[in-house]
């Protein structure tokens, strides 16, 4: 459940909940989100988290936070939005580094299931019929670049790592805010970048390498370290597109393989690889 509440009193609020159906891994994600969400700094620029109840193991977790006064962008995008979008971004990574959470609190990037979960050695051993031809042909190249990505991504930035347009919202005043921080990690400032670029492509906007030259932080990646993580991500999404639908979330692969054919062809133009 995602609402926009009114209470008797006329107060308004945004509450999102999760049971252990259909879905049981979604409580886990909402408890996460919980503990970053009440850790953020106040001047954030995230909608203010309030409180949750949270009937801990097997139950159903509420998050309520402040309801703000804001939209999703448009897409596909308008360029004065995405400019907007991309300041907010950069001045977020900014903000964020160093992390700001209490050591412990989330994880390094390098050990998300994302980065470091081999997807592409996966499907060395696999071996999927409907795997594309250009990853066929280059799996074995493809799983020795995925290793070099948990070390290519460290830093000390607080990352989101979910950005695109349904996780942002945009005043009226001007203010884009970022929601739904369930993934949170440390790493290097530009990796956020790397995720956003493949959903704003897929909704019909300009090319990932194209994004990523305007982010003030990717400008700064080493070449070779920003080949890793695109090469990590496009396994992830390449191999979890193939997977049954999970319960309860029957769009997922179907948006989880049209990011991985974003990503695939930013990295084939990347490694030059036919």
């Amino acid at each position: 459940m995602a609402a926009r509440l009114r209470t008797e009193d006329g107060r308004r609020f945004f509450a999102k909940a999760a049971g252990p159906e259909p879905n049981p891994l979604t409580p886990a994600a909402h408890r996460r989100e919980a503990r970053v969400a009440a850790a953020l700094p106040v001047d954030v620029p995230v909608p203010r988290f309030l409180f949750s109840h949270d009937e801990d193991e097997g139950g159903w977790i509420v998050l309520i936070f402040e309801d703000v006064d804001g939209r999703n962008p448009v897409v596909p995008w308008r360029s004065s939005e995405l400019d907007r979008t991309l300041d907010a971004i950069a001045s977020l990574s900014v903000f964020l580094t160093p992390s700001p959470l209490p050591p412990g609190l989330v994880g390094v990037v390098g050990d998300w299931e994302v980065i470091c979960g081999w997807h592409w050695r996966r499907l060395v051993e696999e071996r999927p019929a409907n795997l594309d031809v250009w990853s066929a042909r280059h799996l074995d190249k493809l799983a020795g670049l995925e290793a070099e990505a948990p070390a290519a991504a460290t830093g000390n930035t607080l990352l989101h790592l979910d950005l695109r347009a349904d996780n942002l919202l945009l005043t009226p005043e001007g203010r884009v805010l970022v929601v739904d921080w369930p993934h949170a990690r440390v790493g290097a400032s530009w990796v956020d970048a790397v995720f956003f670029a493949p959903s704003l492509a897929m909704q019909g906007d300009q090319p990932p390498e194209q994004l990523f030259a305007q982010h003030r932080h990717g400008r700064r990646a080493d070449p070779d370290a920003l080949t890793a993580v695109v090469a990590a991500v496009a396994g992830f999404f390449t191999r979890e597109g193939l997977q049954p639908a999970p319960p309860g979330l029957p769009t997922l692969r179907p948006f989880q393989a049209s990011q991985g054919e974003v990503t695939r062809g930013w990295l084939a133009r990347r490694t030059g690889w036919r």
